[in-house]
């Protein structure tokens, strides 16, 4: 039996050492039929953007080695695209691991992948006609080339190696946007997408001795111009239905591997916990997780992918943001959908300044899936969810995260164990000190309560997952009560939260806005759902927020 090569992105290696292959090779032909001369094809993170280049770079790459057997028995072995097999002199070059906190850093590490691409066509040396070239062949070489040279040097070795084979070359940049992305976070965004625009559009717009150039990330970066003025350029998004079923494993790719490695009995699990995501109109399975539960010798489910990223952003965005994302994070955690636009070009220094540009990220990233759209007044909405069990279980231990960073974990438990118990004086006690805390975590300006009541409300939602459905603002009897904590064991009681808070203009007082909510949940009726439901021990509870003065009241 064939075993997986798991981190092993070298497509030579594995096919040499024999290790399983899901055969993605129709996509060298894909790419190479394809009229476009530059082709960006960003995919979330581990979705084979590595190994797929790898595998474009042994088939098209000019080379002493005949590297045909490679791909023997494979798909592409049949097309008459093979005759293109190793004839394109290839440059390559991976950002995969560039991630810097200076940008002298990464400068200095880039220059050093171009210096061993120069060395690799050393004997491009002894045919260059003019002095100035060896001179500047010989700065690449030894790391010693100012900015603007080193943003030169992709264009300039492709001249160079259009001149010795009288052949165009093929470009593969794999990960262009890692670096981009890591630089919003240490400070250095302005001086790396400077460098990135001049380094990209040197080597790509232009370039006479270019017959092709693939690249693949995460996002396509397209505001900050990167790419502008590039006339042949094609995108192909998760949206777009070019290239959806060469990323990640389909269906049919799964079936097999399920088989050969006899747990097909475990499909229907596969599918919720690696399962959701929506290339194109493709189905895709995601294929780090497969690979990480078959290589695991005790075959368990496990989240996977969502452990091998810090997901920094994610648990930024979401400790900041509005009423109104909390509200849309309590709904996907529910199940449920949200709609919105999407930007494809949604860019780094946008992401927290518009609430349709985090879902944009979200989505280009694989943290959520589209699962509908629609037209309207020429724009298109998309309808979004959580892809599957383990991107869920991410969001649910991020937002524990940040709920213990803003106030102790073991304090906020014993929060909501004394809720769930009504216990409202021990409640109201950790709850007071708890507003207190998040107010200037979770709120800059410290005067909003509705932020902390939506994390407060996210953090019940994960942490009595277990026992009880948190429900917020929903319709109930004649009105939308705020919050319902409902426990799966009808025993149980149910317990209603009604918040209110005091504006600054309001003069009445906390008795009397106790008083209010009291006779709110009363006249409309909030008790309803929890009736229907056949639970009927029922305890409400009023949260008023007058400044910084907090008062919980029992009002069952």
């Amino acid at each position: 039996m064939k075993k997986i090569a798991l981190g092993n992105s070298d497509f030579k290696t594995l096919i040499e050492d024999d290790r399983y292959f899901v055969d993605k090779t129709l996509l060298i032909k894909e790419l190479l039929e394809d009229s476009a001369q530059i082709i960006l094809i960003p995919r979330p993170r581990r979705f084979g953007k590595t190994l797929n280049l790898s595998m474009i770079r042994y088939f098209v790459e000019r080379s002493d080695e005949d590297r045909r057997h490679l791909f023997n028995n494979l798909l592409i072995e049949k097309e008459e695209i093979m005759k293109k097999q190793g004839i394109y002199p290839t440059i390559y070059l991976t950002f995969k691991d560039e991630k810097h906190d200076k940008f002298e850093d990464f400068q200095m590490k880039l220059a050093f992948f171009v210096s061993e691409i120069y060395k690799k066509h050393y004997y491009l040396y002894e045919s260059l006609t003019f002095q100035d070239d060896k001179n500047y062949f010989d700065k690449i070489i030894n790391r010693a080339s100012t900015k603007a040279e080193l943003e030169m040097s992709l264009k300039n070795m492709s001249k160079y190696l259009y001149d010795y084979y009288g052949e165009k070359a093929i470009i593969l940049i794999d990960e262009y946007d890692t670096p981009i992305q890591h630089s919003y976070f240490s400070g250095i965004y302005d001086e790396t997408i400077g460098f990135m625009r001049n380094f990209l559009s040197n080597t790509l717009k232009d370039n006479i001795y270019l017959e092709k150039a693939v690249l693949t990330g995460i996002l396509r970066v397209a505001r900050e111009s990167i790419f502008s003025g590039l006339n042949n350029l094609k995108v192909c998004t998760i949206l777009k239905h070019a290239y959806s079923d060469k990323f990640g494993f389909i269906e049919d790719e799964i079936e097999k591997m399920l088989n050969y490695f006899g747990v097909v009995e475990e499909k229907e699990e596969f599918k919720k916990w690696y399962n959701g995501y929506i290339f194109g109109d493709t189905v895709i399975y995601n294929p780090w997780s497969v690979l990480c539960y078959l290589d695991d010798k005790n075959n368990e489910f496990m989240p996977y992918w969502v452990n091998t990223s810090e997901n920094k952003i994610i648990k930024t965005i979401l400790s900041k943001g509005s009423e109104g994302l909390k509200k849309s994070f309590e709904e996907l955690l529910r199940g449920n959908t949200i709609e919105t636009t999407i930007d494809e070009n949604v860019i780094m220094a946008d992401i927290e300044a518009n609430e349709n540009n985090i879902w944009s990220f979200l989505l280009l990233s694989g943290y959520l899936k589209v699962v509908g759209k629609r037209r309207e007044d020429n724009k298109v909405y998309y309808t979004l969810a959580i892809p599957n069990i383990e991107v869920k279980f991410m969001y649910q231990k991020m937002i524990e995260e940040w709920q213990g960073e803003s106030y102790i974990s073991s304090e906020y438990n014993e929060m909501l164990k004394a809720l769930i118990n009504f216990d409202y004086e021990v409640f109201e006690e950790i709850f007071i000190d708890y507003v207190e805390k998040s107010l200037s975590y979770f709120d800059v300006s410290g005067e909003e309560p509705e932020r902390v009541y939506h994390s407060f409300v996210l953090g019940m939602l994960v942490s009595l997952n277990n026992t009880h459905y948190v429900l917020s603002n929903r319709e109930s009897g004649y009105g939308r009560y705020d919050v319902m904590v409902i426990p799966k064991d009808i025993s149980k009681p149910g317990i209603i939260i009604e918040f209110k808070r005091a504006r600054k203009t309001n003069k009445k007082t906390i008795e009397q806005l106790i008083e209010e909510a009291k006779t709110q949940i009363e006249e409309k009726k909030y008790e309803m759902e929890l009736l229907n439901r056949g639970i009927t021990n029922i305890k409400k509870l009023v949260i008023v927020f007058k400044g910084k003065e907090v008062c919980v009241n029992d009002v069952t």
